[in-house]
């Protein structure tokens, strides 16, 4: 995820941080209150102040947007290093210092922000337009403008993250981590224990809900102050449009690749029904949640030898077992991540990222271990931070990760407001869109880990491992936020968070617990991007985004087979049109980024049925006899 501002820290309390970018999850950066160069403030915060050194002119707006950038140059980087270092060692001393740094710059942007809404109806240059509106949009969580409201919120979005990052629960008489809560659920097949692994890391997040409700009635009364309905309005008005029109956006894409999702949510379920039988998951209905193989229920590529293929099932390869077989440890899968996009035109990364980066976990403190990629010094000073295990899943993260470490070198000559990507769903989708190369059999034949690459008979596996991930995951990346926003809006009381959650996802994923919750329940907190207040949508979009990337660069490239066998490794051509588009960051409306390396200028899911055609195809014909769907009453 990439962040901009005032965010360079944990939270990421703004939207613009300079700091973190990440991946599935990204650890909520946050700045601190302590520790650290003194901060020079903007001109002092009243009205009168505000209207001598800035006048309510082209001139005055001009100057405003001057110093605030200039201002924001000034505080990132020492953000964001203090966030590095609470990420990378979790204790008090670092996550005082991270509350602190993250109160001045929420005050910092609250400042901007409330700066910058005094233009609203001055006529000013184009430039200067969207930097103001950026800086008004750019707080995740805004602070209302009084004493002590960005200090309490900063302590609670440390405290929020923090307890996550260190959750651990008892399972068969002994701690464990979600780390290795994770891995057992994965290659569980006990129903038993899949629900003793759902259930006990949602243990973790009861002790969060009163933080999470007071937080967000500071963030909301913040947001007011900014001219937004809530917190979740803020949120919406960063996609070139308009906060309602962005919500009908993402419903119409959602309504393009609902009816794959229910093709798969169906066989899926008659698979798991095979296995388990009636008493455990019926032919009929929902899932149970816990027998996907993923602690969210948000990727199901981990039951892939539950519900592959009767017939012609088995792939001749498996990509974490190629990768031990060839010795890779995890330098070198990031070796090879960084060599993809060499192969495309992209410079070499600086020695400071293998000087500086944590690309696997200590064993002498406590870290957050979510994949991020990192930018402190918003020029050349890039990193990423993962807890890499040599498997086929960390090789595509790393991919994923380094895609957004390219994407904020090729933007760190515009303007510092400008310096992020056209939305937040493209900094996700680069990775992604590269990814989609990096997991064909054509690409690993490239990089010597095949030997030969499968023919068409291998295409419905292939193409089912990549659905079980990708087409799984869209109705999670959409109702995390149709969770929050319904939060932030007051729709959804404290009383009702948990019910409200369990409705969302049994409404867009067809999914429901694996037994009753407790009264106290609060599971969207045992999920990273909910304490650690990371907007979730982009991750829809980035799944919108990567398709349609990626069929235009096949196109480009000339390739006229399959479009999910084709690689862009090593083609320069491509290459120069990608870059060209990420060196335009947040310089330009979205629509303006996707035309100048797809010709395109809207949103598309069609090439995600072009992608997995033949696999819907197939997914149709195994369905027949099968009562497909599920009641959300």
């Amino acid at each position: 995820m990439k962040r901009q501002l005032m965010a360079a820290v944990a939270v990421c309390a703004l939207s613009f941080t300079a700091g973190c970018a990440s991946t599935t999850p990204q650890p909520t950066e946050r700045y601190a209150d302590g520790g650290g160069p003194a901060v020079t403030p903007l001109p002092e915060n009243t009205a009168a102040s505000a209207a001598a050194a800035y006048p309510a002119t082209a001139e005055g707006a001009a100057a405003f947007v001057a110093e605030t950038e200039a201002k924001y140059a000034e505080l990132s980087e020492y953000a964001s290093r203090v966030a590095w270092t609470r990420a990378t060692n979790i204790t008090f001393d670092t996550m005082w210092l991270e509350a602190k740094v993250n109160a001045e710059m929420t005050e910092f942007g609250v400042q901007a922000a409330n700066g910058a809404a005094r233009f609203n109806d001055v006529e000013v240059a184009p430039d200067v337009r969207r930097k103001l509106n950026l800086l008004r949009q750019a707080l995740v969580l805004p602070a209302p403008n009084r004493p002590g409201a960005a200090d309490e919120l900063a302590q609670i979005t440390t405290r929020l993250d923090s307890t996550y990052s260190t959750g651990k629960f008892d399972f068969k008489g002994k701690p464990i981590t979600l780390d290795e809560a994770s891995l057992i659920l994965a290659d569980s097949r006990d129903p038993a224990e899949t629900k003793a692994l759902y259930e006990g890391w949602r243990t973790i997040s009861p002790v969060m809900r009163a933080d999470y409700a007071r937080m967000v009635a500071i963030a909301n009364e913040g947001a007011r102050e900014l001219g937004y309905a809530d917190t979740g309005a803020l949120w919406r008005s960063g996609y070139d449009m308009a906060p309602d029109a962005f919500a009908a956006e993402t419903d119409r894409l959602w309504a393009q690749v609902k009816p794959f999702y229910e093709n798969l949510h169906c066989y899926v379920r008659g698979r798991l029904n095979a296995k388990y039988g009636d008493a455990v998951q019926p032919d009929q209905g929902p899932i149970r949640a816990d027998l996907l193989g993923n602690m969210w229920s948000q990727q199901w590529g981990n039951i892939y030898d539950v519900v592959a293929p009767v017939e012609g099932g088995r792939s001749s390869y498996d990509l974490t077992e190629l990768l031990k077989t060839a010795d890779y440890d995890p330098l070198k899968m990031v070796k090879t991540g960084e060599n993809f996009y060499v192969s495309m035109g992209v410079a070499p990364l600086p020695q400071t990222f293998w000087e500086r980066s944590m690309i696997t976990r200590p064993r002498d403190r406590e870290v957050v271990c979510h994949a991020s990629a990192w930018d402190i010094d918003n020029a050349d000073d890039i990193r990423i931070k993962m807890c890499t295990n040599v498997n086929g899943d960390d090789f595509y993260t790393v991919h994923h990760e380094l895609g957004h470490n390219v994407y904020q070198r090729a933007y760190k000559n515009q303007p510092m407001l400008f310096r992020n990507g056209a939305n937040d769903g493209f900094h996700e989708a680069i990775g992604d869109f590269v990814g989609l190369s990096a997991l064909t059999p054509t690409y690993l034949n490239q990089i010597g880990l095949l030997q030969t690459t499968p023919g068409a008979e291998e295409d419905i596996p292939f193409l089912l491992k990549m659905a079980l991930d990708k087409i799984a995951f869209l109705p999670f990346g959409l109702m995390v936020d149709r969770w929050r926003w319904g939060v932030f809006s007051g729709e959804t009381t404290p009383e009702q968070y948990n019910a409200a959650w369990n409705a969302d996802m049994l409404r867009y994923q067809g999914l429901v617990p694996p037994g009753p919750r407790p009264a106290d329940a609060f599971d969207p907190g045992a999920k990273y991007h909910v304490p650690g207040n990371t907007p979730y949508t982009r991750y829809f979009l980035a799944h919108i985004y990567q398709f349609q990337f990626h069929r235009a660069a096949c196109q480009q490239a000339g390739w006229t087979g399959p479009l999910h066998r084709c690689s862009i490794y090593g083609n320069t051509e491509v290459g120069q049109r990608f870059n060209a588009m990420l060196e335009m960051g947040q310089s330009r409306p979205w629509p303006e980024a996707m035309q100048a390396f797809t010709g395109e200028t809207t949103n598309d899911a069609s090439a995600i049925a072009d992608y997995f055609a033949p696999l819907n195809t197939w997914l149709i014909e195994q369905n027949r006899g099968h009562g497909c769907g599920w009641s959300a009453a």
